[in-house]
């Protein structure tokens, strides 16, 4: 079911793992935030002034191996869509997101650890009501054959489809209608993979120093390497679905539309953000009505 009212964590909850491509040791921790605040990340590690990177799509500075934030001052976030994923995933609309480095913790290559610590920190809903950006008219962006598609449609759904030689993928196609529920229950599990020439390219350039098989499914050939095989029959398709959840994030508030994608990915879900929000016609904001009963729960 999704929330007319915005939400926030119960209380702080902490995790450290590695980075994927510098390879060195985070601590994240997820800390409750107030109505409007949205998703703010805050490197501890930086000085004081240029702390603060928001989770929006103008903070974008590249789409290259995951989606990397930045503010004025230069200060950067990397890797941030599996946790953006969680957090919108899961309806949580305002949060403070503590790093003691330049990258989100890769965990299992999935949202499922982010999602945990939702769990287990709690959700406390805030009394005013959710902002859900509204799409009004189809909004789409190509490049060569990959396209992206946002449509008028009453919830949140994905439509994603992913092709690749690789007979371990093939072509595969999910539709998802997204709620905090099927989210955690069908995407957040599935996680992020490479083909084996290329993770191995990618470390001999100092990238993904922090990638291996406890965090990615890795494709050699017509092969998946990973002993214990997939966690769904078309892991690789949902993945990209939840990416796409946590880069429609940084559109600032809850998408209403329906997400359509054939063998898109990070480059693609900004720039169709960014399209979206360049067509003052294409979308409007619009905001839940709360029945009277939900305020006083909501502490209004």
């Amino acid at each position: 079911m999704v929330s007319t009212l915005q939400h926030s964590i119960a209380k702080s909850t902490s995790c450290v793992g590695l980075g994927l491509h510098k390879g060195k040791p985070v601590r994240l921790t997820l800390k409750p935030a107030g109505v409007d605040h949205g998703i703010v990340f805050v490197r501890v590690d930086a000085p004081e002034f240029a702390r603060r990177v928001p989770a929006l799509v103008e903070k974008v500075t590249t789409t290259q191996l995951g989606t990397t934030l930045a503010n004025s001052a230069g200060v950067s976030v990397a890797t941030v869509e599996h946790l953006l994923a969680a957090l919108f995933g899961m309806g949580i609309d305002n949060v403070v997101v503590e790093l003691d480095g330049p990258e989100v913790p890769i965990l299992d290559g999935s949202s499922a650890p982010f999602i945990e610590m939702i769990e287990m920190a709690g959700m406390r809903a805030l009394g005013a009501p959710r902002r859900m950006l509204e799409v009004l008219e189809p909004v789409e962006v190509r490049l060569g054959d990959k396209v992206a598609r946002l449509e008028p449609f009453d919830g949140f759904e994905l439509d994603v489809a992913v092709e690749f030689t690789s007979r371990a993928i093939g072509r595969q196609r999910v539709v998802f209608d997204c709620t905090p529920e099927s989210f955690a229950k069908d995407l957040g599990a599935a996680r992020t993979f490479g083909f084996l020439h290329q993770v191995e390219a990618m470390q001999a350039q100092g990238l993904a120093l922090g990638g291996s098989l406890e965090n990615a499914v890795v494709i050699d050939g017509d092969a998946v390497v990973n002993q214990e095989g997939l966690r769904f029959a078309d892991e690789f398709v949902r993945h990209k679905a939840l990416d796409a959840v946590g880069d429609l994030a940084l559109a600032g508030a809850p998408i209403q539309g329906r997400y359509v994608a054939e063998r898109a990915g990070h480059e693609m879900n900004v720039a169709l953000v960014r399209a979206l929000l360049a067509n003052s016609n294409a979308w409007r904001w619009s905001f839940a009505t709360l029945p009277v009963e939900l305020l006083p729960a909501a502490g209004a």
